[in-house]
């Protein structure tokens, strides 16, 4: 028995009681049942007498102890205790426990599949760490969730886009291409840049793919650095995640936001609505009226846009793809 089949189980056995007249309330849509954090205290446990005790006008023990006793009659359940002020602990049978193996072998891979979320668009956006170093341990810890969770919504029927954003602008992109420029040239690692052997081997990388690239003139190098180098660095990543065996449907580029003016477009969007003001030489954006601690900037007071100010637009164009829900 699932915990879905436990839920409709005891919507039954309410339902019943309603009908028999011994329980005067209106049949819950849904019960919500719930491992006890103690395995001594059953399988699942409902608090749904507590819930129904101020319409029944009756004490929570009373109305669990009259669920109880119908629910003991049940097939696959093997005992119900009634808990403090009115929980429903239930226990299966061990044959109803073995069915839901047996279901799972007998569905295979149709097996917890539904369609309560057919038709429904959903973008998923995870991972999305910077282009400036190998895949970590904290993202591949979120490469896990973010592709077990789209696994999830597919089963439910969802229509899932898995997105990977990545950060290709910005001066943590400047620093990651001086860092390549001076590993190829042999120089020692600038000040607020990247170190390591990946960075070595890129720079070296980019080299070999531009031979005369060090001989061009200083900006345009930065230029070559970056523009290769976070090709070269972006590659490995995917090769990384896809080892792991998360795979993406996009790969976002920041950099595409900036270069289409999608940036303006989105705070000219909030400022229409009343959320932008200037104040310090810089854009903020009023993020406490809807609940944060402090208001955010958008465009600092040299002109440059914050990576909010990259998220707000980012957002909008994921609204304008068609999609039902966003997730984060």
């Amino acid at each position: 028995m699932t915990p879905e089949q436990l839920s409709a189980l005891v919507r039954s056995v309410v339902a019943a009681a309603v009908e028999r007249g011994t329980l005067a309330v209106a049949v819950p849509d849904d019960v919500v049942v719930e491992r006890p954090r103690n395995p001594e205290h059953g399988d699942y446990a409902t608090t749904v007498a507590l819930k129904l005790a101020k319409q029944a006008g009756r004490p929570p023990r009373e109305v669990a102890e009259l669920l109880a006793a119908d629910l003991r009659e049940q097939p696959g359940v093997e005992r119900v205790d009634v808990a403090g002020p009115g929980f429903l602990n239930v226990t299966f049978t061990s044959g109803a426990l073995g069915q839901i193996a047996v279901d799972a072998v007998t569905a295979g891979e149709a097996y917890g599949r539904t369609d309560a979320f057919a038709g429904l668009k959903v973008n998923l956006e995870f991972v999305s760490a910077n282009p400036t170093g190998p895949v970590t341990l904290g993202s591949t810890r979120w490469a896990a969730v973010g592709d077990a969770l789209g696994r999830l919504l597919t089963a439910t029927g969802a229509q899932v886009s898995r997105e990977y954003y990545f950060n290709d602008a910005g001066s943590q992109i400047d620093r990651f291409a001086r860092s390549l420029m001076a590993a190829a040239a042999g120089r020692p690692v600038p000040e607020d840049g990247y170190a390591g052997d990946y960075v070595a081997d890129i720079g070296a990388q980019v080299v070999a793919a531009e031979p005369g690239v060090l001989d061009l003139p200083e900006d345009q190098q930065q230029e070559r650095f970056r523009v290769r180098g976070v090709e070269l660095m972006f590659a490995e990543i995917k090769t990384s995640l896809a080892d792991f065996g998360v795979v993406f449907d996009t790969y976002f580029s920041e950099a595409t936001l900036h270069a289409s003016g999608a940036l303006d477009k989105a705070i000219g969007t909030l400022r229409e609505r009343g959320h932008v003001y200037e104040a310090d030489g810089a854009t903020w954006l009023r993020t406490t009226t809807f609940g944060d601690d402090k208001d955010r900037p958008l465009v600092k007071s040299d002109g440059d846009y914050t990576y909010f100010a990259a998220d707000c637009a980012y957002y909008q164009d994921k609204r304008s793809r068609g999609f039902d829900r966003v997730v984060i």
